[in-house]
């Protein structure tokens, strides 16, 4: 969070002359942006699960790469993490995924609460604020409700990407894609059963990244995983091995996010 900051600070000048801003917050291409957005009342439902107190706002953190021109379409990344450690979906974006999606020409977008620590950290509570933030990303930038969107996540923020995926399409995002590394149950069968997103998000692409010496979710977890999914009718998973542990290979999301947009309709 440090670089995104310091990024923001030295360039703010010039992206706010240049009318780039979300949520009324000068926007820098390149470097992250932070800003409090409103929750609406059914994001206020969602946090509020298991007895949360519903915060002032929403922290909404957004990257976008160089170049970036509102006016075009642009695949967007939304990432979720784990709760280990009280990390927020706006840590895992810009310690993880940051560099190599905006090389690949990808918009990055998380929504966290103002505290790390809820209550109750549940998929309510990230599904709330990652709503308030993606209605903060159509503010800023009508059209981009129709912008693709990849839900990515690592170990439990697997569980919540995949979780979450089937919540956003029934709400009308056009999923393109979802990155799961180090998964070690499914769940996006009961989601897709409970959100009812329709059979055609049965063939959104599917990519699994596998440490083989992942001790947190072993290979043969994650194959498990990848067999629940097919039994459930999801026919288009990709599941791609590296020799190591329970971590993020910058060259397995290279991958997924090039997959993603192969994928597209129409293409990008």
């Amino acid at each position: 969070m440090i670089v995104c900051a310091l990024a923001w600070f030295a360039f703010v000048a010039r992206t706010f002359s240049a009318g780039l801003s979300f949520a009324g917050v000068p926007l820098t291409p390149g470097a992250c942006v932070r800003a409090n957005v409103p929750l609406s009342e059914l994001e206020k439902s969602y946090v509020s699960e298991g007895g949360n107190a519903v915060p002032a706002h929403t922290v909404a953190v957004l990257a976008v790469p160089r170049g970036f021109d509102p006016k075009k379409t642009w695949p967007v990344l939304v990432v979720f993490s784990s709760s280990d450690h009280e990390h927020q979906n706006r840590d895992d974006l810009a310690g993880i995924y940051l560099p190599t999606a905006l090389a690949e020409g990808w918009v990055l977008l998380a929504g966290d609460g103002p505290q790390p620590a809820p209550r109750l950290d549940s998929s309510g509570w990230r599904a709330g604020h990652t709503l308030a933030a993606l209605d903060a990303l159509n503010r800023s930038f009508p059209g981009s409700m129709t912008w693709p969107i990849a839900c990515a996540g690592q170990s439990g923020g697997a569980k919540r990407a995949s979780y979450l995926a089937p919540l956003l399409a029934a709400g009308g995002y056009r999923i393109t894609g979802i990155f799961l590394e180090g998964i070690n149950e499914e769940r996006i069968t009961q989601s897709y059963r409970r959100f009812k997103p329709g059979r055609s998000f049965l063939r959104t692409p599917i990519f699994l990244s596998s440490g083989l010496r992942d001790p947190v979710a072993t290979p043969e977890q994650q194959t498990a995983v990848k067999n629940s999914m097919q039994r459930t009718g999801f026919e288009n998973i990709r599941h791609e091995t590296f020799n190591n542990g329970h971590v993020v290979i910058p060259a397995q999301v290279q991958e997924a996010l090039r997959w993603f947009r192969k994928g597209s309709s129409p293409p990008l």
